[in-house]
């Protein structure tokens, strides 16, 4: 079984054992049939992955991990808000008229800002300090501006990284504030490990620790009998992960810049409703 595995199992187990059910709370997110969207949820989840060990893909069900790496592309590469730009259609449901999910994560990421060197983006602003700052402890990112939120279709969920560089390594931590685990969990640690590496490659740094810090973390009720059932399955191995040495600009790569080698899975048979 691998790491992710394991602490998505304790995760969820907690959840399920001593979680608290919002049954009785007014709710924002809604089934497709137009009943609300309870969950049973943890407060303040902190996971921690050694990107060193192993990869973190789970295995008790299969995450489609190019198409996370295409979405995190889309938001940290080509700073896009226009689903035309995304090769999957996770984001379909929220697109508006103008073909985008308005002021939301990649065009947080790609609004420039002023420092005493000079005008960078928040991206280019954590190359830049990674390569010329790596003591800082101010290398970070955040795209929850209160400022945009009312022209963003979603508020974002993942909203923070903080990138910190200790000798030769660097770590980073993912702030999120809302956290699906049967449709979102992996995928969003499969996204930010890839980051991480991505990062440390282009800086000529070893890679760290991955630690994913959680404020809601919940089920939906009407996916609990799907995570219940995934629970049963004694997961696998983690595959093997690698990415194309060569490149050392943080543009130059692509989905098929990674490989996900030897990456066996357990079937998943249940139909997953969305809640928006």
């Amino acid at each position: 079984m691998s790491r992710a595995d394991e602490l998505y199992r304790q995760t969820c187990l907690d959840i399920l054992e001593n979680g608290f059910y919002d049954t009785d709370l007014q709710v924002r997110p809604k089934w497709a049939d137009g009943t609300p969207a309870h969950t049973v949820k943890k407060f303040g989840v902190v996971n921690r992955y050694n990107l060193k060990e192993e990869f973190p893909i789970m295995t008790l069900r299969r995450t489609y991990w190019k198409s996370a790496v295409d979405e995190l592309l889309w938001i940290w590469q080509k700073k896009s808000n226009r689903i035309c730009d995304l090769g999957s259609h996770v984001w379909d449901e929220w697109a508006g008229e103008d073909g985008t999910i308005g002021k939301a994560y990649g065009y947080q990421l790609g609004l420039k800002h002023k420092y005493k060197e000079g005008e960078f983006d928040q991206v280019d602003r954590v190359l830049y300090d990674l390569k010329h700052n790596p003591a800082s402890r101010r290398i970070m990112t955040n795209i929850y501006n209160f400022e945009d939120l009312h022209e963003m279709n979603l508020y974002p969920c993942a909203y923070s990284m903080t990138f910190n560089v200790t000798g030769n390594t660097l770590n980073a931590i993912l702030n999120q504030r809302s956290q699906d685990m049967l449709t979102a969990n992996n995928w969003n640690v499969v996204q930010y490990a890839v980051l991480t590496h991505m990062m440390a490659q282009v800086s000529g740094l070893e890679v760290g620790e991955f630690v994913h810090v959680i404020a809601d973390c919940h089920i939906y009720d009407r996916h609990i009998p799907a995570v219940k059932a995934m629970l049963e399955h004694e997961g696998y191995p983690a595959p093997k992960f690698s990415m194309d040495k060569s490149i050392t600009d943080f543009y130059a790569f692509t989905k098929d810049s990674f490989k996900v080698e030897d990456y066996k899975f357990h079937p998943f048979d249940f139909e997953i409703p969305m809640a928006i």
